[in-house]
């Protein structure tokens, strides 16, 4: 019986303290801690772990230096606090990386005014980071050729972090965790209403894969549903002060403009930052802001086009960039959390902010808005009010974060070199899987076959497949492909079609459903083209 199965049997057979709804960056976080404090957590998500918001960042970790405009320096300390955390406690995943911003003279800022903000900024963040740096129009034509220095004055540096893999595997982490710490996790699992009784919660559910209802019983609901809070909360008879007004966002991925490894930073005819961020080979530019009424939308030619507008107007390109240098896209929602009587009113969503609200009554916790940069803050905040919810945390004083330590760290890159796994490859299965890539090694020793290189483009190999299919509930090849790597964002349709090493990683994780996994996963990326070329 595969996990996700048995994880369902037990979701209908046991009572838990926690039932957290939502797996994305919010309520993955939530997991962990929870978890890793002792509680006896459940989580379920209508589609797969971290499929909606999560999945369409920037893939950015940053205390936010846009926020100081709206003078926001308690939001800005607490991020760039919390980017500090990250980069401490996951030193393998997030990592600094400096942001080059050129400068346009036509923009409402002076240059030396947007660097002594780089400056307040890095003071905000307490010196965590490399110090800022200013560079006249010379040096940005000798050192950055590919930026249009025509109305450029000149150029700021500054350092901020990213993730090193992408969004969805960050927050995949964390669901991993809080499984190592006995949480039961299923994905595709809706939840359809939740209800009190005399000992707590009940959560009528539906399994999307194999059709079946049942209850979930807990002490504690979490609302984690990111832009479907509000629904959800209606769905359970909750009332609250706050609810969400819905900003889209689209990046386009392309090959690499510029070998360098620094985020080139802009800022595009709307006003708005504009990124060009390192994705290995690849780069991924955008964001657009736009106001939609609904969380679900999909990518627009007017998307595309503002985009392309406006990168091939700030650099110098060989050849302009046209939708036919589009590998991927991503598309999200940011949920912006206003109060009910304000929503109306919030005609300008650029300035609203986008902190966090935590709202607690009846046992019942649910989360306003959210930032991968804050998802520690949002696990430590929902863990406080869990206890002050009656949940009993054995653990109390266990931290819940982190990768494990550099010793043990050192150790699987010693073990790794000794089996010939060269250093890139060893180091993505550290941030992928943690201490769990030490069964990578073992399942080599006892089986020399498993060490065979299926996917090179990442250095993903045949051990890692058999692991994926009995450890990560990877239930859709979309889950595979999107998510637990992002094969999915560096490689077209017709490449990912036609690589046998994908094809054979898509047998070994559904030998039993493989041709129906293929058929669906290439149909349903069919019918998404056809609709976004429209």
């Amino acid at each position: 019986m595969s996990l996700r199965n048995t994880n369902i049997d037990k979701l209908q057979q046991e009572n838990f303290d926690v039932l957290v709804i939502g797996g994305g960056i919010n309520g993955a976080s939530c997991a962990a801690a929870l978890a890793g404090k002792g509680a006896k957590v459940a989580v379920i998500d209508r589609a797969d772990f971290a499929s909606e918001t999560s999945q369409a960042s920037s893939n950015l970790v940053w205390g936010g230096i846009k926020y100081l405009e709206g003078l926001e320096f308690s939001l800005v300390r607490k991020l760039c606090l919390s980017r500090n955390k990250l980069c401490r406690s996951f030193p393998s995943s997030v990592r600094e990386i400096r942001f080059f911003t050129a400068h346009n003279r036509n923009t409402r800022h002076p240059r030396f005014f947007l660097y002594l903000g780089t400056w307040l900024y890095w003071l905000i963040g307490n010196g965590f980071t490399k110090k800022p740096s200013i560079f006249s129009k010379k040096f940005v034509e000798k050192k950055h050729t590919v930026i249009n220095t025509q109305n450029c004055s000149g150029a700021i540096e500054y350092s901020d972090a990213y993730l090193m893999d992408n969004d969805s595997r960050f927050v995949f982490n964390f669901i991993s965790s809080a499984m190592r710490q006995g949480a039961i996790c299923a994905n595709y699992v809706e939840a359809e209403g939740s209800s009190q009784e005399e000992n707590g919660w009940s959560t009528v559910v539906k399994d999307l894969q194999g059709g079946r209802s049942f209850r979930i019983r807990s002490k504690l609901i979490v609302n984690a549903c990111g832009p479907h809070v509000d629904f959800y909360n209606q769905n359970s008879g909750q009332k609250t002060k706050h609810q969400h007004i819905f900003s889209k966002g689209v990046h386009i991925i392309v090959d690499q403009i510029t070998p360098a490894q620094k985020v080139l930073t802009f800022f595009a005819n709307d006003g708005r930052m504009f990124f060009v961020v390192p994705m290995g080979d690849k780069s991924c530019i955008g964001t657009t802001d736009t106001k939609v009424a609904e969380p679900k939308t999909h990518v627009t030619q007017e998307d595309r086009d503002f985009i392309l507008q406006n990168i091939n107007a700030l650099l110098c390109l060989e050849k302009p960039l046209t939708h036919n240098d589009i590998i991927s896209e991503r598309c999200g929602v940011r949920p912006l959390v206003v109060e009910k009587r304000e929503a109306d009113q919030a005609a300008d969503w650029l300035k609203l902010s986008r902190k966090h609200i935590i709202e607690v009554g009846d046992n019942f916790i649910s989360i306003f808005g959210g930032k991968l940069t804050d998802c520690l803050n949002v696990g430590n905040e929902v863990v406080r009010f869990a206890e002050q919810c009656g949940v009993n945390l054995s653990h109390s004083a266990r931290r819940w974060y982190g990768e494990s330590s550099k010793q043990c760290r050192d150790t699987f890159f010693y073990q790794a070199q000794v089996l010939k796994i060269p250093g890139k490859h060893a180091k993505r299965w550290w941030r992928f899987y943690d201490i769990d890539a030490f069964e990578l090694l073992a399942n080599i020793r006892r089986d020399c076959h498993l060490q065979e290189l299926l996917i090179p483009e990442i250095g993903y190999y045949r051990c890692e497949a058999e692991f994926m299919r009995k450890r990560e509930i990877v239930t859709k090849l979309s889950d595979f492909l999107r998510r637990r790597t992002n094969l999915a964002m560096i490689m077209n349709e017709e490449t990912l079609r036609n690589h046998l090493g994908i094809k054979e990683v898509t047998k070994l994780l559904f030998p039993k459903t493989f041709e129906q996994q293929w058929q669906e996963y290439f149909s349903v990326t069919a019918n998404d083209n056809l609709r976004a070329s429209k």
